[in-house]
């Protein structure tokens, strides 16, 4: 089982930059580039609430679940 960030992509197709996403859900530069890379144990539903509401887009728009092969 593999979950699947991508919230990159998201940015991304938004034109939004780490910089300004981190400003405007109140966390850190450092805790987006972790979360974009996949690199984290779990995420508040209130930030993903809080990303969601900005980038316009729905939770499944970010993460996404893949069977392990």
């Amino acid at each position: 089982m593999e979950i699947i960030v991508n919230l990159d992509v998201m940015m991304a197709v938004r034109k939004v930059s780490s910089k300004e996403l981190a400003k405007v859900i109140g966390i850190t530069e450092a805790n987006i580039s972790l979360l974009k890379r996949g690199k984290v144990k779990g995420v508040r539903f209130e930030t993903l609430a809080s990303i969601c509401g900005y980038l316009k887009c729905q939770p499944g728009d970010i993460l996404e679940y893949r069977e392990a092969e």
